[in-house]
């Protein structure tokens, strides 16, 4: 085992585990600049991710976040803070375009090259709030759209991104390094991308907080595409208080986005008004025991208990609340409107960049072809190469499959259950435990529950709930179009009710009983 000493600030200040509020709350009183925080973030990402266990989550850090710290120092001294976010350091997944000195790849060594001509509308959204952008987290290539049989992870910029409880277990994909950097302790905070279950899978892999948005709620401009059906961006956290922080930030129209138009009126400027720890009482959650159960007898032994802890809080548990069409989702309807949208999503999007070696998904399969041994060493292109082999967005394939896919999932799935029992939100395992990592076959997942949210375009939070054999579980919480203030209330209250998240501990594996 790593011993991860907790590294001691001015005036004995503690940095591992620190709060987003914590931490404003020592800068403002003057025992904590912006600058000796990056600075000490940066020793840990020395000596956790690059040296030590060698997570892997951090692709590079920001040349500049130390001067940018230090400018956000003499800001707050001579104005105050401009919000929560003032001098705090974030992490962004490798597929969020910023406009500076680093590099936007999606984990893959056809996108090394110049930086993007322009911030994505999240990365500026955070140098607005006052966020100094750390760094860029490792993550599965391409988002893990790329092969059906990767390894979760896993990137060729990057190389393997590791577990932090047990580093022979898998990080869950495809945000993989911004939950372990989060986990670790390596940043205050990180922002990831989820198009099925991109955020709630590392989440709970790594023990802490995700939220999947609304698609609409924030924007996706300047992210690395799969589908604008799906796309979305969100928070990782350590607790459900310092993700709500950062989505507050995160939310807003914007022109580069169409999609956030539906957020018009039913959008929050702060998320954690919704923070109640009293949240529970009342509220009626149902339990769809057609997702995510069946296959992992450790993660629905911690459900089990947690529902019992939501029961004592005050909730009524609706026991099952099947999702009608449950057998339906995922599949090949899913995967045919991602396909189609990949192709012509990623084409555009590679249209705004300048200094890469691609600039179509046709170039990106010859690029692998011609890099082979570096990016096809552990599994293929099978994904890309039927996305190419798709035609256009009018092609009458698509139109069908996406209508039935966001009927069968919203007004005829999610939404009718959730009116059947006058229900405030759905909860089920965010997944099992984390799986061993396994290059040479892939991922090894052993339930989800996040894909009909994926396909109506719902929000997800996946919070701690437990352990198995040290390992964290987390369950997620679903709900409605812009359910998100209920959402936060009820997951609030449960970490509340719980307090079940404990550090990592970089054990090597789980040592196996004596025979």
């Amino acid at each position: 085992m790593f011993d991860d000493a907790d590294e001691t600030l001015p005036d004995g200040f503690g940095l591992r585990e620190a709060t987003i509020p914590q931490l404003q709350a020592a800068m403002g009183s003057g025992r904590l600049s912006s600058a000796a925080l990056v600075d000490e973030y940066l020793s840990r990402i020395q000596r956790l991710d690059r040296d030590g266990p060698r997570l892997h989550s951090v692709l590079e850090v920001n040349p500049d976040a130390r001067e940018i710290a230090a400018d956000l120092d003499q800001e707050r001294r001579k104005k105050g803070p401009r919000g929560p976010l003032h001098g705090i350091p974030i992490l962004l997944k490798d597929n969020i375009d910023t406009r500076d000195r680093m590099m936007t790849t999606a984990g893959s060594l056809a996108l090394v090259g110049e930086p993007a001509l322009e911030d994505a509308t999240v990365a500026s959204r955070l140098r607005r709030a006052g966020a100094v952008l750390l760094g860029k987290t490792n993550l599965s290539e391409w988002a893990n759209f790329r092969s059906t049989h990767s390894a979760s992870g896993w990137s060729g910029r990057g190389q393997l991104c590791r577990n932090p409880y047990v580093l022979d277990r898998n990080p869950g994909g495809s945000s993989s390094g911004s939950a372990v950097a989060t986990a670790a302790n390596l940043c205050a905070a990180s922002i990831g991308t989820e198009t099925d279950g991109s955020i709630v899978s590392p989440a709970a892999n790594n023990g802490v907080v995700g939220i999947k948005p609304t698609v609409g709620l924030v924007s996706r401009a300047g992210v690395v595409p799969i589908s604008h059906s799906q796309d979305s961006v969100g928070p990782h956290a350590r607790t459900v208080a310092d993700a709500a922080v950062l989505l507050g930030a995160l939310v807003g129209l914007d022109p580069r986005d169409p999609a956030t138009d539906g957020s018009l009126g039913r959008l929050a400027t702060d998320y954690t008004k919704f923070l109640d720890p009293g949240g529970l009482r009342g509220a009626r959650i149902g339990v769809p025991r057609t997702g995510g159960f069946g296959n992992s007898n450790g993660s629905e032994s911690v459900l089990e208990a947690a529902l019992e802890v939501m029961r004592d809080a005050g909730a009524t548990i609706v026991d099952p609340a099947n999702i009608p069409n449950a057998d339906q989702f995922g599949g090949e309807l899913e995967l045919t409107v991602l396909l189609f949208e990949f192709k012509h999503d990623l084409n555009a999007y590679l249209a705004t960049r300048r200094g890469v070696p691609i600039q179509s998904l046709a170039d990106a399969i010859a690029f692998n072809e011609a890099h082979a041994a570096e990016e096809l060493e552990w599994f293929g292109q099978e994904l890309f190469v039927r996305a190419q082999a798709t035609t256009d967005l009018d092609d009458p394939t698509y139109l069908h499959a996406l209508a039935r896919s966001q009927r069968l999932s919203r007004e005829l799935g999610i939404d009718a259950i959730m009116e059947q029992f006058g229900l405030d939100a759905l909860v089920a395992p965010s997944g099992g435990p984390a799986w061993l990592t396994d290059l040479v076959t892939g991922d090894r997942l052993i339930s989800s529950s996040s894909t009909p949210a994926a396909q109506a375009g719902y929000p997800l939070i996946s919070v701690p709930a437990g352990h198995c054999r040290g390992l964290p579980v987390n369950i997620t919480f679903s709900g409605g179009a812009f359910a998100e203030p209920t959402l936060i209330r009820l997951a609030y209250a449960f970490e509340q009710a719980t307090r079940v998240r404990q550090p990592p501990r970089f054990l090597p594996t789980i040592p196996l009983p004596a025979s």
